[in-house]
């Protein structure tokens, strides 16, 4: 075999590892989070390695759904959630 066609292998297998790592094994934590915002509701889920980060980016991407704008955005994510259901905590 050709020492450059096991490198390209070598290569593209660790890219493979690193992408299949990155993607189910870093999401420790995973939770729902609802919000209302100007009589608007949204619901949505993410994974994160912390607790902290799983609430942020789930708060995050629900209120992208319903706000407009950073300044609604900003509210938006400073108000109480009316639901949060952890789907897996390790």
């Amino acid at each position: 075999m050709n020492k450059t066609l096991i490198i390209a292998i070598a290569f593209v297998l660790a890219v493979v590892i690193l992408v299949v790592y990155t993607t189910l094994g870093t999401k420790r934590y995973r939770v729902e989070v609802c919000v209302t915002f100007h009589e608007r509701p949204s619901c949505r889920t993410a994974g994160a390695p912390t607790e902290a980060q799983a609430l942020r980016a789930a708060t995050e991407n629900a209120c992208a759904q319903i706000a407009s704008g950073v300044t609604d955005s900003i509210a938006c994510e400073g108000t109480q959630p009316d639901s949060v259901k952890w789907l897996s905590r390790k």
